[in-house]
Formats: structure tokens, sequence, C-alpha cells
């Protein structure tokens, strides 16, 4: 079977009777070209089945019109707003995305950014994996003036822009409310602190718990993956503990609904035994009951500032280099799990 001739806009200009030129305006939208005459134009090439040339439009430009966007997981609910948010800014203003997940895998973040480099991708965004700690992989981008904004996990680099929140304000509001509950044994569960939210999550704990002159004590500091399976976890290590923490801070909702559960299940009453404090406000916090206290956290927003400044570079408008980092506000969101009972004997 031969395969039928593409239709060019030599074709439809022939069958309008226009010239190339206006077929070729009306097609990128030229406010030149009138209303009536680019929706004729549209039309046609609707019903004859053109297909616009990308190709021929990135060699000459030198552009793909593609984004490249590495995220640690896919299957997080802030991870999935932060992408929902890129996505929007970048459809509007006809980039196409390339989404790859390191599965928290530096390896894998590795392989992602040699193949994002290989598809000439115009940008790139990028949020870390747990245990990236060389970033050199990203120097080939670096080099061919490629921009490359980090966001949510970011490290210091003299050429990138960073975007996101502070987390030590969120965590020192968190662990300061709890504090203010009357509670003085507060665990905090977080991830290996190699990541730039979860050090400064764990130094706006400690900066609480010094402020309200609380020593800190190493042991009521759990490490694990933040799943919600580590949380059931945390929380059978929390009962082994002696006396009962009367808190648990936790560097995420999921994690903190995994502890909340464990515990639960054990006879402990939330708040009444132990308050919690989460962060990120998943649609989880408010499935769980008691309703979970947490850090909101504007992923969405995120996702749309950083592809905004990536765009608005690679279209000149502003450079990245003008600013090092965008810090975006959180808030702290009170629910019931957080809020003391007091008994009438107390």
């Amino acid at each position: 079977m031969s395969k039928p001739k593409e239709v060019t806009i030599y074709d439809l200009a022939r069958k309008l009777n226009v010239s190339i030129a206006t077929v070729s305006r009306a097609l990128k939208d030229d406010p030149v070209v009138s209303k009536k005459t680019k929706k004729k134009i549209f039309d046609l090439a609707e019903e004859m089945g053109y297909r616009y040339n990308h190709f021929a439009r990135n060699l000459r430009e030198q552009r793909t019109y593609t984004i490249g966007v590495i995220v640690p997981r896919l299957n997080s609910y802030f991870m999935s707003t932060v992408i929902a948010g890129i996505e929007s800014v970048a459809n509007n203003e006809g980039y196409t995305l390339i989404i790859s997940q390191s599965s928290e895998s530096a390896g894998k973040e590795v392989a992602s950014a040699k193949t994002m480099f290989n598809n000439r991708v115009d940008g790139m965004l990028v949020s870390l994996a747990y245990d990236t700690e060389d970033i050199s992989h990203f120097d080939q981008f670096i080099k061919k003036n490629i921009p490359l904004i980090f966001f949510d996990r970011v490290t210091d680099h003299p050429e990138c822009t960073s975007v996101l929140i502070d987390n030590r304000k969120g965590a020192y509001e968190a662990t300061s409310h709890l504090i203010a509950q009357g509670c003085s044994r507060i665990v905090h569960i977080t991830a290996t602190p190699k990541r730039n939210v979860y050090i400064d999550r764990l130094a706006g704990y400690k900066q609480a718990l010094a402020d309200h002159q609380i020593p800190f004590d190493e042991k009521y500091i759990l490490i694990n993956n933040l799943s919600q399976e580590a949380g059931t976890q945390a929380a059978a290590a929390i009962l082994q503990m002696n006396p009962l923490p009367d808190a648990v801070f936790a560097a995420n909702d999921n994690c903190a609904v995994g502890c909340m559960l464990g515990l639960k299940k054990a006879g402990i009453r939330i708040p009444h035994d132990i308050a919690f404090a989460g962060f990120n406000n998943d649609p989880v916090s408010t499935v769980i009951e008691p309703n979970l206290t947490t850090i909101n956290y504007p992923g969405y927003k995120m996702g749309e500032m950083a592809a905004a400044s990536l765009i608005n570079h690679l279209n000149g408008v502003n450079s990245i280099d003008t600013t090092n980092t965008i810090l975006l506000r959180s808030e702290l969101i009170i629910r019931a799990s957080s809020v003391k009972i007091k008994s009438d004997s107390e």
C-alpha cells in the first residue's frame, strides 16, 4: 500500500486561492490575518488532514519546544500537583513536556538527564532524588547554556534557580504549635538528611525546641523513607519508648497517617495521648480521623512558577540569572489531630 501524500501549505493556499504567506501566518495565529480568513484556513487544514511540520520549524529556530522534567516519584500527590502546574503553563506557551521519574535513585536520575540531553530539550526542571549527592550529570546542560531550574528538592548552584518553600519556617511553626498545646516530648519522623527539605525541616524542629527551652533528644528522631508503611513501623518504635512521647511531627502526611493508624490500633488516643502534625496538606490529611494538622504546601503554584521562570528565560522575557531562589509561602493548617483535649479532671 502506498503512503498517502502529505498535505502542505501549498495545497491549502491553492485550494483557497490565497498566498502561501497568508496560510503560513494564519497557522502561526498571526494577528495580521483576519479571523474570518484564519477560520477558513484552519477548517480546510483539518478537513484535508494537514499536519504542522514541527520538525522544520525546530530546525529553523534551533529549538525543540520541549522541556524535560525529572521528579523523584510520580505516585506522590504533591508531585502530581506540581506537574499539573508545570503542564498548564507549558501548554499555554506551546511547549510539551518529557517527564521522567528517578524513583529516588541517583543512578536513574543520571540516566534520565542523559536521555533529556540527547532529546535536545530546551530547558530542564528537576526535583532531586533522595540519594543524589553529586550533580555533575547536569553540567552538560550548563555548558550548552540549556537553562536548569531545581524545585522542591534543590541544591545550591551558581548557574541555576531554585523554587521552594521555607521548609525551616514551616517545621518551626508546626513544632511550635505542638509545644503551645503543652507537648514537650516531640518525635520527628524524617528522611535521610541529604536533601534540603529534610535538613531544613529538622533545623526548624530543633529551633522551635531551643526557642521554648526544650532540650533536643536524638532518640526522638526517626529516619525512614516517609511512606505510609514506614509510618506504621515508626508507630511500633514509638510504642517502645518510655515514657511515651506526647507529640509527633512527621515530615510528610503519608507517614504521619501510617503512624497514626498504627498507634490507634494499639489503643493510643489522638490527640489526647499523642498529638500529631504532618507536612504537605495531602488529601489523606482530611480522610484520617482525627483530621491531620499539616503545613499547606502550594504544589500547583510551585509548578507554575518553575515553568514560567524557565519559559520566560527561553523566550527572552526574563533571565533566570536575575534570581537564585524563588521562595513560596506555606501555612500551618490546624486540625483536630493536634488540639489537645482537656478532660474534666485536668
